[in-house]
């Protein structure tokens, strides 16, 4: 069976531009997830770069920063993830960045609409709000403007494979067996993106272990000892949040990506192979079985 293989080569373009000499004036971006963790740090460096950023989530922190505004959502319901794409100005974007997350519970966490949390949050949000947006993106630029792109942050590269018999996980649970089959949808929703969408160009984002919140839920909650022990020896260890937003947001304009649909990039903003594990039938399965799980609301919208 054939699989997806990425675009794993360094391109020296690409590594030779600093975040401090980016100009962004002009260029309008939305970070689905950007009101925290590697979401804030990015949406906060495109804006004093001069884009205009329009972040998404749910406690905005920057208020009064030039260069962002704000839509609130809980993108723990399929409903509102449909209401946050249909209402951000999708036709005028250049890029679209989907980095909302959290990590599945120890016990399993259930939502309103029936879906375990961490894949409704981190994974399936991200699909109603690609299916709506992606036809629209970009349409309403100027003619000859790049083509538009959308960013899907996770951990592709790392032959996740997932269980697409069991992505709700209602047979059995286990909070990183259960997370691995948000990892395995997000690198899915990419590959299968650039075919249904060749219009616009698609790339998967592997940040690596940096410390933010996003564990916060699996080690006791925000401000828990366990939490800001984990999370204190990953700042010690590992790169800052404001280091990889330096490292990634020239990626996010390079012109060396037209056209490069379908490349993974790690924490250094280097091309590396999609998963072995997903091949065409594999990214088919996984994302059949994803919409099988969406709300009839939301099923409109990715239909």
């Amino acid at each position: 069976m054939k699989s997806f293989s990425g675009v794993p080569r360094r391109d020296l373009s690409i590594a030779a531009v600093s975040a401090a000499s980016l100009e962004l004036s002009g260029k309008r971006i939305a970070v689905v997830g950007g009101t925290g963790g590697l979401g804030r740090a990015l949406a906060r460096l495109l804006a004093a770069r001069g884009a205009a950023v329009t972040v998404v989530g749910q406690t905005f922190r920057d208020e009064g920063t030039e260069g962002l505004s704000f839509l609130k959502a809980d993108l723990n319901l399929m409903s509102e993830a449909r209401r946050v794409a249909r209402a951000l100005p999708a036709e005028t974007l250049d890029a679209v960045l989907l980095t909302t997350g959290i990590f599945a519970a120890p016990e399993r966490e259930v939502t309103a609409e029936g879906l375990e949390r961490d894949l409704a949050v981190s994974y399936l949000s991200r699909l109603v709000i690609l299916r709506e947006l992606a036809p629209r993106l970009g349409k309403g630029r100027p003619a000859g403007a790049p083509r538009p792109r959308v960013f899907v942050m996770g951990f592709p590269g790392t032959n996740q494979k997932g269980d697409p018999t069991d992505l709700n996980a209602e047979r059995a649970y286990a909070a990183m067996e259960t997370h691995m089959n948000t990892v395995a949808g997000n690198e899915a929703l990419v590959l299968d993106a650039v075919r249904r969408y060749p219009d616009v160009d698609f790339f998967g984002l592997n940040p690596g272990l940096i410390k933010t919140n996003i564990r916060s839920n699996v080690l006791g909650g925000e401000g828990s000892i366990r939490q800001r022990l984990v999370e204190g020896v990953i700042g010690l260890l590992m790169i800052s949040a404001d280091t990889y937003a330096a490292r990634i947001a020239p990626l996010l304009v390079a012109p060396a990506l037209e056209r490069q649909s379908g490349a993974m990039f790690n924490q250094k903003a280097v091309p590396i192979h999609a998963s072995p594990v997903m091949t065409e039938a594999h990214v088919a399965a996984l994302i059949s079985a994803s919409e099988a799980l969406l709300p009839r609301e939301a099923t409109r919208a990715v239909s």
